[in-house]
């Protein structure tokens, strides 16, 4: 990839992405065949949701705007909610709209609101921090959200920390039918240190799996047309200095009573800090430093640098995680947009517009030459899994093979999913070859099952 040390800023500035190369247009999964699937609680086995169509359906685009329509479900399995959420991911029906060429919002910034901040590039909604419920002073207790009444808007709850239980196991779950994430899109299971035990029951992987290897793949666009990449990047803006986490400037505050803000302002007391409220319950919790390197992001959680699909630089947000993967606050965007904010969700496109067509552009991450597949356990006794390292662009066949060359079985990893499993309880002890290929190439592994 061609490197480049003019100044970003200056770079940014006079760039001008055409349609031909503009990912804005490009890297969303276009599907018309893969439906979505789903658990509900207390049933191990998905079930299929025939009338759901998975990832993006069309893409159109103008010379200014991108035009996304999406029913907002993943080819990753979704549920179940333990938390008691009522709802089930549904058809959203949706066209979202994003500029082609983002701008940097030199006048008032913007909140990040509740719902919708942008879209991942399987047209799964990207939500910011909150779940909608703060505290109320006057009462002593949360209000607002699903728990009704208005609470003071002042402490507002972290949805990554009250909603753990509600999550599955890509990290998602359903407000009024959309489903969502409002962080890192990739399974609980992949974390270095996993926090939740939903996969145990109700397995399933995500967008996308962390690989701290690789530049992390182009996983969404906010809703001011910027780009979102998940957890790793360059460590230098100018794409030199090696593959590091890219980390927030968010850290928490050394307070033991909630009655300012990190600026020093003083607010509307919150609960004082304890084993029941303790650190990082509340947005306000965090304050915001100066970048102290440049594998440091800005208060909007993103930084001008280049990228893979954006080789001359851009700015760009990054979903966060800390050093074991966990999500890291602001998560994705926020608690402003750095950009001018014209995307949003749109009944009709009143324009004429040009309708792209994906090819099959096989795996995403810079993986043009290999796929890079795990395939473990090995040696294996129940079953074995297959993952996908980065994202994944295009359907992936998977085969196992004997000794004599029989075909044993087989199974597939979808676009916009990455891992499948081989069930080998039937097999004889002995060795097998793994055979993943689709259009970009074959990968193969030797396994051994040992009963």
């Amino acid at each position: 990839m061609k490197k480049t040390s003019l100044l970003l800023p200056f770079m940014f500035a006079s760039i001008i992405l055409n349609a031909q190369t503009n990912p804005a247009i490009l890297e969303w999964m276009q599907n018309t065949t893969i439906k979505g699937r789903h658990y509900v609680s207390g049933n191990s086995t998905p079930i299929n949701d025939p009338t759901l169509t998975a990832n993006v359906q069309t893409v159109q685009y103008s010379s200014n705007f991108v035009y996304v329509s999406t029913q907002g479900i993943p080819a990753y399995i979704v549920g179940p909610y333990l938390d008691g959420n009522p709802s089930q991911a549904s058809n959203q029906n949706a066209i979202f709209k994003f500029p082609l060429n983002p701008v940097q919002n030199t006048g008032t910034l913007v909140s990040t609101p509740m719902g919708n901040i942008g879209v991942f590039v399987n047209g799964v909604g990207m939500f910011n921090y909150s779940d909608g419920v703060s505290w109320k002073n006057s009462t002593g207790a949360f209000a607002g959200g699903p728990l009704g009444g208005t609470g003071d808007g002042v402490w507002n709850r972290d949805a990554i920390v009250y909603e753990k239980l509600g999550f599955d196991c890509s990290k998602g779950h359903p407000a009024m039918g959309n489903y969502h994430h409002h962080q890192n899109p990739s399974a609980f299971k992949l974390d270095l240190n996993v926090i939740s035990t939903i996969c145990n029951l109700y397995d399933a992987d995500g967008l996308y799996a962390i690989d701290s290897t690789q530049h992390s793949p182009l996983i969404g666009f906010a809703y001011d047309g910027f780009p979102v990449y998940g957890a790793y990047g360059y460590r230098n803006a100018d794409g030199t200095g090696g593959i590091v986490r890219i980390k927030s400037s968010w850290t928490l505050r050394n307070i033991t009573v909630r009655n300012t803000l990190y600026t020093g302002a003083s607010v509307t007391a919150g609960p004082n800090v304890s084993a029941t409220y303790p650190l990082g319950s509340f947005r306000e919790d965090y304050g915001y430093t100066a970048p102290i390197g440049p594998d440091y992001l800005d208060e909007h959680n993103g930084r001008f640098c280049v990228t893979p699909e954006y080789p001359n630089g851009i700015y760009c947000y990054f979903a966060t995680v800390d050093e074991n993967w966990n999500s890291a606050y602001p998560y994705i965007v926020g608690p402003t947009y750095y950009g001018v904010k014209t995307g949003l969700k749109v009944t009709s496109i009143t324009e004429s517009t040009t309708t792209y067509t994906a090819p099959s552009t096989g795996i995403s991450n810079n993986s043009a030459e290999a796929l890079d597949i795990v395939v473990f356990p090995n040696p294996a006794a129940d079953f074995i899994a297959i993952q996908l390292k980065g994202i994944n662009k295009e359907n992936l066949n998977i085969e196992m093979y004997d000794a004599t060359g029989r075909l044993v079985n087989k199974t597939n990893i979808y676009q916009g999913s990455t891992i499948a499993y081989l069930d080998v309880r039937t097999l004889y002890s002995g060795q097998y070859i793994i055979k993943s290929f689709n259009s970009k190439g074959i990968h193969t592994q030797k396994v051994n099952i040992i009963k």
